[in-house]
This record gives C-alpha cells, sequence and structure tokens, in this order.
C-alpha cells in the first residue's frame, strides 16, 4: 500500500524522488498551504537543489491533485475545498463499505490481530496528541482493512485516492474534539469485521467517512474565515 510519507531505506532515493517527497509531505502537512504559489527558484534554494528536480516534482505533485498550474501565472498548492473533498469522500465512503464487507469474508486471523494492534496504536497516538502521529497511524489501521479484501483492482483503487484522502484526514485530525470519536469508530469497524457483520461493518466505515466529512468542512469554513 503506497504510503504518504516515504519510507526510510538504506538506498538513497534519486534527486527529484526526493525533493518530490519533501514537497509533498510538506503539501500534506500543511507546512506548505493552499493557494501558495510554488516558486521554483525559491524551493531550489530552499532544498538545496537545481530548479530542474524541482519542476518534475512540481508537474509530478500537478498529477496527483496536490498542485494546480494555473496558466500565466505558474503553480499553486490546490485549494481545499468543500466541492474537491466531496468528490473525494464519496467515492471513498462507497469503496471503504465494500472493504468493510470484503474484510468479514476474506480477514486472516494474522490480519485480525494487525488490525486489533493498529486500533490500539492509534488509541496510544491520540492520547499522545502528535497530529502526524495520529494521521499516520489511521492510513496504517485503514491499509489493513483494505489489503485484507485481497482484490487488487479495489486495493488499487483505492490506493488511487490516498494521496487527497490522506490530506482530507490531516484537515480532519486538526480538530481534537473528534478523536474519541475515532477511536470508538475504529473500535466497532473492527469488532464487527470479527463477528463478520457485514451490515454493521459496511453501516460503520459509512459514518466513518460522514462524521470525517462533517468535521472538515467545518475546518475548511474555520480557516476561510480566518483568511
Amino acid at each position: 500500500m503506497h504510503n504518504a510519507f516515504p519510507v526510510n531505506t538504506d538506498e538513497p532515493l534519486p534527486l527529484r524522488d526526493e525533493v518530490f517527497h519533501t514537497l509533498r509531505q510538506k503539501i500534506l502537512l500543511g507546512e506548505l498551504k493552499p493557494g501558495e504559489r510554488l516558486l521554483e527558484i525559491h524551493l531550489a534554494d530552499r532544498l538545496g537543489v537545481s530548479r530542474t528536480p524541482i519542476r518534475e516534482a512540481i508537474h509530478k505533485l500537478a498529477q496527483e491533485g496536490l498542485v494546480t498550474i494555473i496558466p500565466r501565472r505558474g503553480a499553486e498548492v490546490a485549494q481545499i475545498t468543500e466541492k474537491s473533498m466531496n468528490d473525494v469522500l464519496e467515492v471513498r465512503r462507497a469503496l471503504d463499505a465494500l472493504c468493510a464487507e470484503l474484510a468479514c469474508d476474506r480477514i486472516t486471523q494474522e490480519e485480525l490481530e494487525s488490525l486489533k494492534a493498529a486500533c490500539e496504536h492509534f488509541e496510544q497516538c491520540v492520547r499522545a496528541g502528535d497530529k502526524k502521529q495520529i494521521a499516520q497511524a489511521d492510513v496504517a489501521l485503514h491499509d489493513i482493512i483494505v489489503r485484507a479484501t485481497g482484490n487488487q483492482r479495489l486495493i488499487q483503487l483505492v490506493n488511487n485516492l490516498s494521496e487527497q484522502m490522506y490530506r482530507y484526514r490531516f484537515e480532519y485530525i486538526k480538530d481534537s474534539s473528534q478523536h474519541e470519536m475515532l477511536v470508538e469508530e475504529h473500535k466497532i469497524i473492527y469488532q464487527s469485521i470479527v463477528n463478520k457483520d457485514k451490515e454493521t461493518a459496511c453501516a460503520a466505515a459509512r459514518t466513518h467517512i460522514d462524521n470525517q466529512k462533517k468535521a472538515i468542512i467545518r475546518q475548511i469554513r474555520l480557516e476561510q474565515s480566518l483568511e
């Protein structure tokens, strides 16, 4: 499953990939703000590289929908809008329900144990209050359910949404008042998969996305009001 963050390995990444991962992480974590212009010369100076890998990274980020390239203006970080968020979550809601349903039939005992551990790890991250770790733990937990379907086409579809989803998920996780509800929702999803209760699993997966949507809309409107 494609992670939102590059995995540390002993093998150094090619420079263009390193620049791409660095810029993507800054966008996903909100260090580069929606609407912020991406000036090649400034980014090249900031990262200590030439403009070529910056240009390549910007085009790759545009393909993922994280950057918008505007004629005669240049590149800027894509806006987080209610419409773009709705488009992503509408599809993810249907896919998550399908994943939960299939996982009820197909999840292995080993994957169930991993899912239980992921729920516990998520709760620990919530207690610690580190938003980046909470977001990563949330991604890891849902990835187990997706992989448990064993459906490569479905895994690929969810994977294609993962970058966009991470960005909205991080907006959601900024709202700490929602964290306890997230913990409870994960427990319901886990227990319904253990019980092979497809109806509850699907309903819980949809509710999980619906609550995220409400919280993200609140966050978007709050940030717009502060501009």
